[in-house]
């Protein structure tokens, strides 16, 4: 698809920039308010979060904190990874409410090795110290990388529009570890030539959730980031050495298996998964398309995404648009993919915010930002809603945009 480059004069620029600082702010405080008289009318509604009909905040932090309790009490791996036994224990701890769906530990050895410190605190003070230092670690890692502080000179403002998104909003609920993993690739992505030691280390860590590390070699190597790449390739081993010595070789096994039942029971089979899941694969399967065509639909996703990804790596500079597609295309890869994994989209927002207010925004930009902003919500919502499932064609959007940045620049650059 060709975009005309367009050089309006600057007072043209500025009527049709209507995505400003100030609407920024305006937004990000709206959907403060909004989660404020969201969860205290969900607290009034289930009694202060104890009726059993309703699930509350932490739901998925319940699990990490389950696991760790069982580590540190002498529970074996082979029965943390066991469904039932695992079940077993969560009912023991917290009772029926919040535990009548599927919450088997889905996790590899690595991610459980990293937990086993939660439950050394009650559930309550550790969902809070985790989700308070995911948040942080967060956006941190989205500022720098976008360096959205530095478009608007150091404003303490930039932490409000990164952290108030619904990117942030919607894992922290859950409690789930999605926040940490996005911190991690972009911290990484940041550091690849400021620091490839501490970028190789960030894309080790990343062990704990390998599918979202995926395109990272790939990308690399369209870079020539070396360096990252060799510590990368000895950091996460060695990690996953560590905790397969630590809880043995059953428990990589046990992993894989529960990895197939989750594929068998919410990516092939369940409308509750395909209603929150912003994949290619989600959004067919819940059209009632045949398995094998919408694996097969995501499959061509993937490779579309991975080659667009692998393109602007190579030719591309600006670490911002590096990120932003990473972020996007990683989304777009993987086939499983929960509406709190939208924390990737959030760094990716945050420095496509920060190229479009330092320079100028382009045709089509400030609408697909804002329907990508808002997609994490609607994701969230989508499983009462009952709504079509957008989140592919907003992520391909999203990614268009991020390549008609990439063309019109080099164009300019010409």
């Amino acid at each position: 698809m060709h975009f005309p480059i367009r050089r309006e004069r600057r007072g043209e620029n500025r009527a049709r920039d209507w995505l400003t600082v100030d609407r920024l702010v305006l937004y990000s405080g709206t959907m403060i308010v909004l989660y404020v008289i969201f969860l205290a009318v969900w607290a009034r509604a289930s009694h202060g979060f104890t009726d059993s009909g309703f699930t509350r905040p932490g739901f998925d932090f319940e699990i990490f904190w389950s696991a760790s309790y069982a580590v540190l009490h002498g529970i074996p791996a082979s029965q943390i990874y066991d469904q039932l036994s695992f079940e077993h224990l969560q009912q023991t701890l917290f009772g029926k409410a919040g535990h009548d769906s599927f919450t088997p530990w889905l996790y590899p050895p690595t991610f459980l090795l990293l937990v086993v410190p939660f439950a050394l605190l009650p559930l309550v003070a550790t969902y809070f110290l985790f989700v308070g230092a995911s948040v942080f670690a967060f956006t941190l890692g989205a500022l720098r990388l976008s360096g959205l502080n530095r478009v608007l000179h150091g404003s303490r403002l930039s932490w409000l529009l990164v952290a108030a998104s619904p990117c942030v909003f919607v894992p922290a609920i859950f409690g789930q570890n999605s926040l940490l993993t996005a911190a991690l690739a972009a911290l990484a992505i940041y550091w690849i030539d400021r620091n490839p030691v501490r970028a190789g280390l960030c894309i080790g860590l990343l062990a704990i959730k390998p599918q979202m590390a995926l395109l990272f070699p790939v990308l690399l190597i369209a870079a020539r980031a070396w360096r990252p790449f060799v510590v990368a390739a000895i950091c996460a081993p060695l990690f996953c050495g560590l905790s397969t010595l630590i809880y043995g070789t059953q428990s990589l096994h046990a992993f894989l298996i529960n990895s197939r039942i989750a594929r068998e029971t919410l990516m092939d089979h369940s409308m509750h998964y395909w209603l929150a899941s912003p994949t290619t694969l989600a959004a067919l399967r819940v059209n009632g398309i045949p398995l094998d065509f919408a694996y097969a639909a995501q499959a061509c996703v993937a490779l579309l995404a991975t080659v667009a990804a692998y393109r602007v790596w190579k030719n591309a500079r600006d670490v911002r648009v590096r990120g932003a597609t990473f972020c996007v295309a990683t989304l777009l890869v993987n086939p499983y993919v929960w509406h709190y994994e939208l924390a990737w989209l959030g760094v990716a927002l945050a420095c496509l915010t920060s190229i479009g207010l330092e320079k100028r925004w382009l045709r089509g930009e400030q609408l697909v930002i804002v329907l990508a902003w808002l997609l994490p919500a609607y994701e969230f919502f989508n499983r009462l809603a009952v709504l079509p499932q957008v989140g592919p064609i907003i992520l391909l959007l999203t990614l268009l945009i991020i390549l008609q940045r990439v063309r019109i620049t080099s164009e300019l650059n010409a």
